[in-house]
């Protein structure tokens, strides 16, 4: 079990891992799968957990199995076959803050959907951020660790791969899918103010170019690319590097956060930021 590089099994996959190698271990004779688990977890270091909704009691409770200490990252990246590890916990992974969140942010795509019919509006952009940015309350707990699912937009996996830190690898977005999601939804990485400090961190290693073919990929609604280029523009870049982002276009105005009151205007971005930052 310590050679193999997982440490976190549903329970089928860990039972059929030991019909494969219980013979060989020298392991005590006619026990059922059940029983096979639940010797090791009195003899050795595995160990059960359970994964339960915060809010919503009636989705069933997750079992997995953990070799030695759970890793958070590796029990959220176990619950869903395609999900990846997104937004403040993808930010966390590639250096852009020092702060592991006791929140993991699991980013499980939603099937294609077609756009809203009608096309962009100012009354529009006004209607979805003058209330408070909608957040998933699909949340996993267990000890102090829970887990955030999140439905995001259908891309196909676009831009996300394995990421390493240290001797552990996970499944997450590269980093300028990681600039592009917290800067779309800040609430999944701890706020405006820590959005703007990851862009700073990030201005030596993100390549532009990426970034903008990332954007355009994604194809959201609203246009996200005016608050893209504000952050970098706060966090120290070269102008011509944010100016590609002016390039796109700026025929409304928008905001960089939801619910914002107290709040200062940038003519340049035609953008709605708030005041202080």
């Amino acid at each position: 079990m310590d050679s193999l590089s997982q440490k976190v099994f549903a329970g089928r996959t860990l039972a059929k891992i030991l019909a494969e190698n219980w013979e060989s271990w020298l392991l005590p004779s006619g026990l059922g799968a059940e029983d096979r688990i639940q010797f090791l977890i009195d003899s050795t270091l595995l160990s059960r957990i359970r994964l339960k909704s915060v809010n919503h009691p009636n989705v069933a409770t997750i079992t997995r199995f953990v070799w030695g200490e759970p890793d958070a990252f590796e029990v959220a990246c176990s619950l869903k076959k395609n999900g990846y590890l997104s937004h403040g916990s993808a930010a966390f992974l590639h250096g852009l803050t020092d702060e592991l969140s006791s929140t993991i942010y699991l980013n499980l795509e939603q099937s294609p959907k077609p756009k809203p019919a009608g096309g962009l509006t100012q009354a529009g952009i006004e209607r979805a951020f003058g209330g408070k940015q909608r957040q998933s309350t699909m949340i996993y707990r267990y000890d102090d660790v829970q887990v955030l699912q999140l439905n995001g937009k259908n891309s196909g996996m676009l831009e996300v791969g394995d990421i390493s830190l240290q001797d552990k690898t996970y499944r997450a977005t590269k980093l300028g899918r990681t600039l592009i999601d917290i800067a779309v939804r800040p609430v999944y990485a701890g706020g405006v103010y820590q959005v703007v400090e990851a862009y700073r961190r990030a201005r030596e290693t993100v390549s532009v170019a990426t970034l903008l073919a990332t954007l355009k990929k994604l194809d959201y609604i609203y246009p996200y690319h005016q608050a893209i280029g504000f952050y970098m523009e706060r966090a120290g870049y070269e102008s011509k590097r944010y100016d590609r982002l002016k390039k796109l276009g700026m025929e409304f105005d928008c905001y960089l956060a939801h619910g914002s009151r107290d709040r200062v205007y940038s003519s340049d971005w035609r953008l709605f930021y708030p005041k202080g930052l």
